[in-house]
């Protein structure tokens, strides 16, 4: 793992590509609804014990790593955008979009706007997107 000198956030590949970006959390919260921030708090708590996992904030997006980015996560005006991926499209109600593939995995995005939202279904989701970054 690589970390930029300049914006500290976490990279798999050394002098990885990126915009360098000095956001915080706080920014991306900015002006966002109370419940958007519980609901992300939740999130958090739901899969920070898992390791290695690493938070950064990104221009417009959250990013979770381990080995790579594992979970995008996107504040929008009244929702959070949950973008993850895997090898074979999944199936379930909570499942919002599935992208056609690209590079021989698919973009899965979940969307929620309360805390009560990051239930088992939603979190076991979450945690196939963390395992297949390992790979």
């Amino acid at each position: 793992m690589w970390e930029c000198p300049k914006c500290e956030r976490i990279f798999k590949t050394t002098n990885q590509s990126h915009s360098c970006s000095r956001k915080t959390l706080d920014d991306l919260f900015e002006n966002r609804p109370d419940n958007l921030i519980l609901t992300f708090d939740k999130l958090l708590v739901a899969v920070m014990d898992w390791e290695p996992n690493n938070v950064g904030a990104s221009v417009n997006t959250i990013v979770f790593t381990n080995k790579k980015a594992w979970l995008i996560v996107k504040p929008m005006t009244k929702e959070l955008d949950l973008k993850f991926y895997n090898d074979e499209v999944l199936q379930s109600g909570y499942l919002k979009k599935v992208s056609k593939p690209y590079n021989g995995k698919f973009a899965h995005h979940i969307r929620v706007r309360e805390p009560y939202e990051i239930n088992e279904e939603v979190v076991n989701l979450l945690k196939i997107g963390y395992d297949f970054a390992l790979k």
